[in-house]
């Protein structure tokens, strides 16, 4: 999938999401999408469990509905293969340095002095999500490849 088409698909990720959460709950699904990036191989959903084959399916079948004039270029989609992702909540969205939204940089630079994070190596920029918009709080999304 080129990279314009994923771009233009995330600009409605959360409608996405909802849409796909509903598809999965058809197919009496326990597994959620939480949210939806871009990275360079095209377009990644989130889930908050290991994704069966009919979940990958239900999710393939409704990205290639959306995209339909472009569905052709829509590859299978597959389980990750050695990357995690792990969830960060309860972070002020808010930067107390910069008093303004916190940076996926400054996410790196406290995970790169944070002994628990030794031998870890990031797969992706970390994705920073505010929890809602009424919120102070956000949620850090981060991709590691497994060693």
């Amino acid at each position: 999938m080129s990279n314009d088409i994923a771009k233009e698909f995330i600009k409605e990720s959360s409608s996405h999401v909802a849409n796909i959460n509903c598809a999965l709950k058809v197919i009496k699904s326990s597994m959620l999408a939480d949210f939806i990036c871009v990275e360079d191989k095209g377009i990644v959903v989130t889930t908050n469990n290991v994704a069966l084959g009919s979940d990958l399916q239900e999710i393939e079948k409704y990205i290639k509905n959306s995209l339909s004039s472009n569905a052709d270029k829509v590859s299978s989609a597959r389980i990750p293969q050695s990357k995690s992702y792990l969830k960060i909540v309860g972070i002020p969205f808010i930067s107390e340095k910069t008093n303004s939204h916190i940076a996926s940089d400054e996410i790196e630079e406290v995970l790169k002095n944070n002994h628990i994070f030794n031998n870890i190596v990031l797969a992706s920029k970390p994705h920073v999500i505010k929890v809602s918009p009424k919120s102070d709080m956000a949620i850090i999304w981060i991709n590691i490849w497994d060693t």
